[in-house]
């Protein structure tokens, strides 16, 4: 007799995507700005070289530190956006990214357009925030799973396609990706018409709601999740989007190179619409382990690949695994925070994601070309790394991150609407593994 998994499906939950509800219409259109952040203009950075007579490494400070600031503001945007309402702040930041970015394309300066976009950095920041701390705020159980997934594949179509727009843009003319920002305006004007402020409940401030929200959400559940937050953005610009394209520049065409990313971000899109099936047979921590082990494979193939066919095969596994990842990492967040500090800590994550996407790269171009230690033993080693989370998250995520999640408050909600007895079904090869690694552990006890 099979052994079950505790689900996050309540009998009766869609998993479904309300597509016409004014807050998911208004959640996918900001998410859909944020790759306009950084995928839009990286191919216009030796344009933006050329025109202001700077070096490379300056060049690459309108990336590094559009998430540096992220980094360190996230926090305060997470307290605001529990005091003043999720509202205020997403429609405050869609108006800021749009007027800011917008004069960007008349900054007469480089040193202009780089202090126009590191306060970019912040409004990008109360985005990705809001966002994802809207949805957890209206939806539940699965539903809630389902509109993130919605939300990561929306984030990876356009960070697939909004390369291609730039480098089309920066062709016309050097200022010209700046006026996409403008495109947030519009969407600004949606959501202060139509969409309605999630109820908040509590009424504490200062001292009070900064001790509170610590003792919330400085637990060990959620500082492990922030950890699966840093670690899957570290992996994966670490390898997918610095080692492979190097390792891959000297034997392939740079377009060739833009596929193999753009395969990477389809399949990404492809598994997080299916996060809120996924979530009826499968704890949120069980999809964890899934997308570690999808991590493990990928980046072991990608070490043995000896052409472009096994690199692709590679990518698409990972990509499998950037889809189960992200979205339930805000699902998990979201099932152990009480709504009142539920910005504060998906403010946290945001931290978490944008250091993790920084330190990626660095790292391993400092390992690989500093170091000397080449890009082919980082795969591997990343493929080492992967493994431990599974094994990590498996041996300690449905037991001790269910027991020791914070317990919400007044406001607290059943959001996980768990289940037993119901047996694991799945289509992927990863949640068979999960599946199966976990009826040998409960075989071992």
């Amino acid at each position: 007799m099979g052994h079950s998994i505790k689900a996050n499906g309540r009998p009766g939950q869609t998993e479904t995507v309300p597509w016409r509800s004014r807050t998911v219409q208004i959640v996918l259109l900001s998410t859909a700005l944020a790759p306009l952040g950084v995928p839009l203009i990286s191919p216009a950075l030796p344009v933006f070289r050329d025109v202001f007579g700077i070096t490379d490494a300056q060049a690459s400070l309108l990336v590094s530190t559009y998430f540096v600031v992220g980094i360190a503001l996230s926090p305060f945007i997470g307290i605001l956006a529990d005091r003043i309402g999720r509202k205020r702040v997403l429609v405050a930041g869609l108006i800021a990214f749009g007027v800011l970015g917008g004069a960007m394309a008349i900054a007469p300066t480089f040193e202009a357009l780089l202090a126009l976009r590191i306060a970019q950095g912040t409004a990008a920041a109360a985005i990705f925030i809001t966002t994802v701390t809207i949805v957890g705020d209206v939806f539940d159980g699965v539903q809630r799973n389902a509109v993130l997934g919605a939300n990561v594949a929306v984030l990876s179509a356009t960070a697939a396609l909004f390369p291609v727009v730039g480098g089309a843009l920066a062709g016309i003319a050097w200022n010209a990706p700046f006026l996409a920002y403008l495109a947030a305006l519009p969407i600004a004007a949606f959501a202060q018409v139509a969409l309605e402020e999630p109820e908040r409940s509590g009424d504490k401030g200062g001292i009070t709601y900064l001790i509170d929200a610590a003792r919330t959400v400085l637990t060990p559940a959620l500082v492990a999740l922030f950890g699966v937050a840093f670690l899957t953005e570290f992996l994966l610009f670490g390898v997918v989007f610095t080692a492979m394209p190097f390792v891959l520049a000297t034997a392939v065409a740079p377009v060739l190179i833009g596929v193999v990313i753009f395969a990477a971000e389809t399949a990404s899109m492809l598994v997080a619409l299916s996060s809120g099936r996924l979530a009826r047979y499968l704890s949120n921590e069980w999809l964890i382990a899934a997308g570690f082990a999808c991590y493990a494979v990928g980046f072991a193939a990608a070490w043995a690949a000896t052409g472009l066919i096994g690199t692709m095969a590679a990518v698409l596994v990972v990509g499998t695994g950037v889809g189960f990842l992200m979205p339930v990492v805000d699902a998990a967040v979201s099932d152990r925070v009480a709504t009142e500090y539920l910005a504060g800590a998906m403010s946290l994550r945001n931290s978490t994601t944008f250091l993790g996407r920084t330190a990626g790269p660095v790292a391993f171009a400092g390992l690989a070309i500093t170091a000397g230690v080449g890009y082919d033993p980082l795969l591997l080693a990343s493929s080492v790394v992967a493994v431990a989370a599974t094994g990590v998250t498996i041996a300690a995520g449905p037991v001790r991150l269910a027991r020791v999640g914070a317990r919400r408050t007044s406001a607290y909600r059943d959001r996980t609407g768990s289940k037993t007895g119901h047996a694991v079904t799945t289509c992927s090869f990863a949640g068979y593994l999960v599946q199966w690694l976990r009826n040998r552990t409960q075989q071992a006890k």
